[in-house]
């Protein structure tokens, strides 16, 4: 077994899919260096290490995951977001070295009090989820005006195409099309039933709010270990823009959401309330949702996961050929939405919608948690 464990889709470390950074490997990369903590996030290959007492964050993909160009996507809007005075890491260097790419940043400032955390799990409580809300505003804020076209088809991007149409059903068909190993993978699975039955019926709440959603580039991964945290409490640095795509700033704040709140690695999958209100007041706080966003990221929430699901699916089986996480990233792409069919699932919803309505003026949920199928 590899001295070197990830994390896997569940609660338990396992072997990586991809070899952990060596010392000579980042030497070859930045120069003389040392690796001084690997990332246990499973989709690549990420490391902080150290040359001549500096400390960089080097990344390492698969050219098929992550080729130069779509690197280079991500890159021009973490520019965007710097030259507004977001709190983003510095590129310093990206290329291509065999079937590998390569990135190298700056570390960002700040503690990374969730580096260790697995990738879904809760803020330590709703200050930071307060803090995570402005922070997401903020980045809001600064991603206008960059007008770039959405990223190419790609694995391991949380895109707003399929749900973001009028008649999802073409849409998904040509999503489908464009990745031909998604439509492989799909073969295995009654995915066209299972879309009418759970998903369909979601987006029909959805599709009377879509015209008022502005298209933006967002983060599209916001969760507590993907943010550096300051002494004061608050967001000092954002990382990881990898699933970064022309989305809608509601998509984000729904994944927000969706990823913090929502504590799905549990069996009985409970429901942070408290944090939940505390990130949508932090938010609000610093951009207020306007009439089209406050009614459309109600129903959006139980749909936001589902492209990035499709994407999932079509990483494990197109790139790892992994049957048993293909089949977990389709549960993931059905199961979470007939969870939200549910009476927590529905409680959620109303939760949100509630607080968006009552723009902050009702006090916190009392309790932290709510449980049921």
């Amino acid at each position: 077994m590899s001295a070197h464990l990830s994390h896997g889709l569940g609660t338990e470390l396992v072997e990586p899919d991809w070899p952990p950074l060596t010392d000579a490997e980042v030497t070859d990369v930045v120069g003389p260096a040392r690796v001084v903590w690997r990332s246990p996030r499973p989709l690549s290959a990420a490391a902080v290490v150290e040359r001549d007492g500096r400390r960089l964050f080097v990344k390492r993909h698969h050219v098929r995951v992550r080729p130069p160009e779509a690197l280079a996507e991500e890159h021009a809007f973490l520019r965007h977001l710097g030259e507004r005075g977001a709190p983003v890491v510095r590129v310093l260097d990206a290329g291509a070295r065999g079937e590998w790419t390569y990135e190298v940043h700056s570390t960002g400032a700040g503690a990374d009090l969730y580096r260790d955390a697995l990738s879904w799990s809760p803020f330590v409580g709703p200050a930071h989820a307060r803090a995570a809300g402005e922070a997401l505003a903020r980045l809001h804020l600064a991603a206008e005006g960059f007008t770039a076209p959405r990223r190419a088809p790609g694995p391991l991007v949380a895109s707003f195409t399929v749900f973001a149409a009028p008649d999802p059903r073409p849409a998904l068909d040509a999503y489908i099309a464009e990745r031909p190993l998604l439509a492989e993978a799909l073969a295995d699975f009654p995915w066209r039933r299972d879309t009418e039955r759970v998903l369909l019926p979601l987006h029909d709440r959805l599709a009377p709010h879509l015209s008022g959603l502005a298209p933006l580039w967002t983060h599209n991964d916001w969760h507590a270990s993907n943010l550096l945290w300051g002494e004061d409490g608050a967001v000092s640095t954002v990382l990881d823009f990898g699933m970064s795509d022309r989305t809608t700033a509601v998509h984000d704040l729904a994944t927000a959401l969706e990823r913090n709140t929502v504590q799905w690695l549990s069996p009985d999958r409970p429901v942070r309330e408290r944090d939940a209100v505390a990130l949508l007041r932090g938010y609000q706080s610093v951009r207020p949702l306007s009439p089209p966003e406050s009614a459309a990221l109600p129903a959006l929430l139980p749909l936001v996961h589902a492209e990035f699901a499709l994407s999932e699916l079509d990483y494990f089986h197109g790139v790892t050929r992994s049957a048993e996480n293909a089949r977990l990233a389709y549960e993931y792409y059905v199961g979470h939405a007939e969870w939200f069919h549910g009476r927590a699932g529905r409680g959620l919803v109303e939760l949100v919608a509630a607080e968006v309505r009552g723009s902050g003026s009702a006090p916190y949920p009392t309790g932290d948690v709510r449980y049921g199928a």
